[in-house]
């Protein structure tokens, strides 16, 4: 069974920064995408950040020029880069990772934007 683990959550003022690492149990060149959701209070879970087996990158709108996806097979190590933080924000972030048909989840970290 696949395991994902993120970490690197936190309570971050306005225009802050956040790195989110989320570590995986097994080669990340095994999923076809390793993908950031996140999940705020009262909402459904979106799509943040991901990026494919191939290295392309793809971001929700709401992020763009703020966050940044990268990844490091040696460390089967997938981050997320999070810049110019608002309050809107605000959510648990969930890593996710996908083999054909079939998803894995992590447990989340939690992203507290606030003065």
């Amino acid at each position: 069974q696949v395991q994902l683990v993120e970490s690197g959550g936190g309570l971050v003022q306005p225009g802050g920064s956040l790195k989110l690492t989320c570590t995986a149990s097994e080669n990340i060149f095994n999923f076809n995408r390793m993908s950031w959701h996140r999940q705020g209070p009262g909402k459904e879970r979106e799509l943040v950040a991901s990026i494919n087996v191939g290295g392309r990158t793809q971001y929700a709108d709401s992020v763009k020029d703020r966050f940044i996806i990268s990844r490091d097979g040696a460390k089967k190590t997938v981050y997320l880069q999070m810049n110019s933080l608002k309050p809107g924000d605000t959510a648990v972030y969930y890593c996710n990772a996908n083999i054909l048909s079939r998803h894995f989840w992590g447990k989340g970290t939690p992203v507290t934007v606030s003065s």
